[in-house]
């Protein structure tokens, strides 16, 4: 087992990598006080993972919430019935929320314990390579709205993430790929070595070599700790995370949240981010062609539903990071070192949109 720390003060936590941690009631018991536990879980994960995890909590109140599985039900309907199950079963403010699935449980388990009470623990207890790498650290918890991707949420951190690895064997292959999009993510951001290891490695990380997986998630985690521990809220560099989501999150919303995974939509919005870098003179042809055949090789550069300029900037301007009414773009100066950028020239951004969403 591998152990790091986001470092936030009080709000300091650690993070658990490693094969058989679901059933570890050490890990559980230590970093959650109290006698009861809601589960929080998924039609997908209940039948694989429910039981190894209220096996550890033996001797505990232990109950569950089974809710359906996918990005389209991650709404304030669905935080309502994990709050209405709380009150159901009389949890006090010594109460757990563990949330144990992938990124849209890690959401909605964290909400809802961040309203409950205002503001009970939970444990993150993801089950997929993209929660392990990103959603589970960093304390972002929420829902979605019509209008916008994550529009309505807390920031609400976690007593512990408790990452096993041993839950990727059952990962189908579509959502192991969309997880690698948060990984090459971390890489193109801030460490151009880590990005050339995957280069170099994720034929590995495809056929889910242990050792190259372990190490994948760790350097993830450290990165994306490294700069939670900076700025917890998001007023500066934490924002450099969001390379590639408002790009990828117009995706989402386009689509009402169905027929693409968030990685999936974010691999799209990486490629975007580094097309319109390389266009600004920001970024090389030739580093531009370095993500993009990454992307392609981890099965992340699909087209991007062609919804036209005017629609792709509308939903683009309910993005959380615009100022002034000008969007904000995490972009690449050069890749590797990611920016903040809202000083570009509007028509380079209208040339992009018009490349990948259609200029209708």
């Amino acid at each position: 087992m591998q152990e790091l720390k986001i470092d936030l003060g009080t709000r300091s936590y650690p993070i658990f990598i490693g094969d058989g941690l679901l059933s570890r009631t050490d890990l559980l018991t230590r970093h959650a006080a109290g006698d009861v536990f809601a589960i929080i879980t998924n039609t997908t994960v209940a039948p694989l993972y429910l039981q190894p995890v209220r096996a550890a909590l033996t001797g505990k109140r232990v109950f569950d919430v089974i809710l359906p599985d996918g990005e389209e039900f991650k709404t304030l309907a669905t935080v309502e019935r994990i709050l209405d199950a709380l009150a159901a079963e009389r949890v006090n403010r010594d109460g757990t929320v563990i949330a144990l699935g992938g990124g849209v449980i890690g959401d909605i388990a964290g909400f809802a314990a961040a309203c409950y009470q205002r503001g009970i623990a939970f444990v993150q207890m993801p089950t997929t390579l993209l929660a392990q790498v990103d959603s589970s650290v960093g304390g972002k918890t929420g829902v979605n709205h019509p209008a916008g991707k994550n529009l309505i949420g807390a920031f609400h951190q976690p007593a512990c993430v408790i990452a096993d690895t041993a839950t990727l064997r059952t990962l189908p292959e579509r959502e192991l790929r969309a997880g690698f999009a948060e990984v090459i993510k971390h890489g193109m951001l801030g460490d151009l070595e880590f990005f050339g290891w995957l280069e170099s490695n994720i034929e590995q990380l495809i056929t889910r070599d242990p050792g190259a997986l372990a190490y994948a998630i760790r350097r993830s985690c450290e990165i994306k700790a490294g700069i939670v521990g900076l700025d917890e809220r998001e007023s500066g560099v934490r924002a450099h995370l969001n390379l590639g989501h408002t790009f990828g999150h117009t995706i989402e919303t386009a689509t009402a949240y169905a027929g693409w995974l968030h990685g999936e939509a974010v691999g799209s919005g990486l490629l975007m981010a580094s097309d319109m870098s390389r266009r600004l003179g920001w970024m090389s042809a030739a580093e531009f062609n370095r993500v993009q055949a990454l992307l392609k090789r981890a099965g992340l550069a699909r087209a991007a539903p062609r919804i036209g300029v005017k629609r792709a900037l509308e939903y683009m301007s309910m993005d959380k990071k615009v100022r002034n009414d000008r969007i904000r773009l995490v972009l690449l100066k050069p890749l590797g070192a990611a920016v903040v950028a809202s000083d570009y020239p509007a028509d380079t951004l209208h040339a992009v949109l018009s490349h990948y969403f259609g200029a209708a």
